[in-house]
């Protein structure tokens, strides 16, 4: 068992380093090495553990017997996966958040409609977006559903910023816009419809690696 204290510095680490791999700070496959992130963060080895645990349960390392923990990569399989939990989850959400959504809260979503369409980097519009998703599905109540679907928003991200690093172009969402519609019309089925489908567009791009070569990435754009 972790202490109170300990747990509290666990979830910091965590919290920092799920960043650095979210924004690409940190390339998949990069060894996470215990005594230096004790070092940086002025630590026992116990939290760093503790950390690593909940990266793994994120899906953002992987623990490999001898050769310690890295953060995880991902294929179009993984991506595919993340954007079908994502559509279960998040109708399943809004079916439950759809009763309690007042006129404020949509909004305010679409106030970060508004927001993503004028993002000129990916960063800010993946901060809109989730924020838009967010509103709408956090009526619902249910608090362990909600976890779920942020940590697959964090992946979400995760392809997004590995796909989207720079050369993002202004887009308009028209799903956001049409799942408020049918919201402010009490049409909650075509709005369950419009989300199940938004989630699941997979974008696809050519990236450079650091080495010089060119791959494929794939990324949920929704």
């Amino acid at each position: 068992m972790t202490s109170t204290h300990e747990d509290t510095i666990a979830s910091r680490i965590s919290r920092i380093l799920a960043d650095r791999i979210v924004t690409g700070e940190l390339d998949p496959g990069t060894k996470l090495r215990q005594d230096h992130i004790a070092e940086e963060f002025g630590t026992s080895h116990v939290p760093v553990r503790e950390a690593f645990r909940r990266l793994e349960a994120q899906g953002l390392a992987v623990s490999e017997p001898r050769r310690g923990v890295r953060v995880a990569s991902f294929d179009l399989k993984e991506v595919r996966e993340v954007a079908q939990m994502r559509a279960a989850l998040e109708v399943l959400a809004l079916r439950h958040a759809a009763p309690h959504l007042t006129p404020s809260i949509l909004d305010q979503a679409e106030e970060a409609t508004v927001a993503g369409d004028n993002s000129r980097d990916v960063r800010s519009w993946e901060e809109a977006n989730r924020r838009f998703h967010s509103l709408i599905l956090a009526p619902c109540g249910m608090p362990r559903l909600l976890t779920s679907i942020n940590d697959l928003h964090a992946a979400s991200a995760r392809f997004l910023f590995a796909s989207w690093r720079s050369e993002w172009e202004v887009r308009t969402d028209h799903d956001h816009r049409a799942i408020l519609t049918f919201l402010r019309q009490g049409n909650i089925e075509n709005a369950a419809a419009v989300l199940e489908r938004h989630v699941q567009w997979i974008g696809q791009k050519p990236v450079r690696n650091a080495s010089g070569t060119t791959r494929e990435a794939f990324a949920i754009v929704g």
